[in-house]
């Protein structure tokens, strides 16, 4: 038992120490950042004083705001590493808000985001550069008290410690110095974390949508999924049509034929009418497969009689890779959510049969606090990118369509990782007719 637990022990130890390091290094990180956040404030006050200056203020406000914004999404993305998500709140710009026009001008300075960031700064100067100061200080501290006694012995003697930090005369006072040292240094790593998030909610507080803004994001987020299901319903009603046209009807067109020619050949010649019916029987039922491969693109029968388990286990067997299958669902999502979760699973298989040169790869379902999350691997050469037209666009509209996000890591050399998550309920398990007679 000991044996087991002590190297899980010092995991969690060196696992705790990497964060407060981490955490420290972002203190320091906090106090440098705070210092550019005083030029801009001092840019900001001479943009608005210039303002009424003709052509100047056009430029120069919106410049200067720029400028603010982008220190403002630096300290979103560090408290988004925090653990503290901070999402974008601004308006999206007009089309013609050329740099120094009227209409970039009015997109600045009529975003309530603006004075918010402005707000910001010099607060978050003040916050940012204490907290940051706090969370570096105390672990350097305490390493100070660890290393004194060490350092007193390589010097020898008439040293007295790090200045006034510690005053020691001899070893035996550096020696009793070292536990305190732990202490305030293991203190400090563990505060550490802490202060950071601190720092991170306090940007929370004004870099921050407002509910207001939360809730336009929301609707212009709506907006666009919306007119991509529309587009997406639309190239495929084109596909449907066209795979219809061009295949099933033709096949068709082609048996009235061949059966109008049989039934006036029956008297004259009937072998050859024979021979022609048999041709027909063959039309009938290659048009038939074609028939239900079509149906299977709009919705596959083993996805309506299976579920999205069997659908996709069925889909991993039909590929010429070998694909490992793990899913563990409790229940099934509604139908729309798990057509869509099963198109998407079957797309990033076919990119990766098609483009990825893999040798094998995996599929991972997962139902975890109203998400459904799947995972597609492979161990091909990655590279992948959705604007290369290899369909992984496709994937994100089908998934915004139900709030869903698709994200990629496909470094050169692989492997590629695509994950996808799929907000849903999920409804009691379905019995399928194998296991009912089970």
């Amino acid at each position: 038992m000991s044996s087991v637990r002590v190297p899980e022990i010092g995991g969690r130890l060196a696992m705790w120490s990497q964060r407060g390091v981490r955490s420290v290094l972002a203190g320091l990180a906090a106090m440098g950042l705070a210092f550019t956040n005083l030029p801009l404030v001092a840019a900001s006050v001479v943009a608005l004083a210039l303002v009424p200056v003709p052509f100047l203020g056009l430029a120069l406000m919106p410049w200067a705001m720029t400028l603010v914004r982008m220190r403002a999404d630096l300290e979103r993305r560090r408290a988004s590493r925090a653990g503290v998500l901070v999402t974008r709140p601004y308006h999206p710009p007009p089309e013609r808000a050329v740099a120094g026009s009227w209409q970039r001008f009015r997109w600045i300075v009529t975003d309530p985001a603006t004075w918010r960031d402005l707000a910001w700064l010099l607060p978050g100067a003040i916050v940012g550069f204490g907290l940051g100061m706090v969370a570096v200080v105390v672990p350097l501290y305490g390493l100070a008290g660890v290393t004194l006694a060490p350092v007193w012995i390589w010097l020898a003697t008439g040293w007295y410690g790090y200045g006034t930090v510690w005053s020691v005369d001899s070893v035996g006072e550096g020696l009793l110095c070292l536990p305190q040292g732990a202490v305030i240094l293991a203190a400090g790593l563990w505060v550490a974390p802490w202060l950071r998030r601190v720092d991170a909610l306090f940007a929370r507080l004004l870099l921050a949508p407002t509910t207001a803004t939360e809730l336009r994001l929301r609707v212009a987020q709506l907006t666009i999924t919306r007119a991509d299901t529309v587009d997406a319903q639309a190239a495929e009603l084109r596909r449907i049509e066209r795979d219809l046209h061009d295949g099933v009807q033709a096949r068709l067109v082609s048996l009235s034929m061949v059966i109008g020619l049989a039934d006036t050949l029956i008297d004259r010649n009937p072998a050859q009418a024979h021979k022609l019916l048999a041709e027909a029987r063959e039309s009938s039922g290659a048009a038939l497969i074609e028939l239900r491969h079509l149906v299977r693109g709009i919705h596959p029968p083993v996805l309506a009689e299976r579920g999205l388990d069997g659908a996709v286990r069925a889909l991993a067997l039909s590929l010429p890779m070998p694909i490992t299958v793990d899913i563990d669902l409790p229940g099934r999502p509604d139908t729309p959510v798990e057509s869509a979760a099963y198109f998407a699973v079957a797309e990033a298989l076919t990119n990766m049969v098609r483009h990825s040169r893999a040798h094998t790869g995996a599929v991972r379902i997962r139902y975890v606090h109203g998400t459904l999350a799947m995972t597609v691997t492979d161990d091909g050469a990655g590279g992948a990118d959705p604007s290369a037209g290899t369909g992984l666009h496709g994937i994100e509209r089908r998934l915004a369509a139900f709030d869903g996000t698709m994200a990629l890591s496909s470094p050169p050399g692989g492997p590629t990782v695509i994950t996808m998550e799929l907000p849903c309920a999920l409804s009691s398990p379905r019995t399928t007719p194998s296991s009912a007679t089970e």
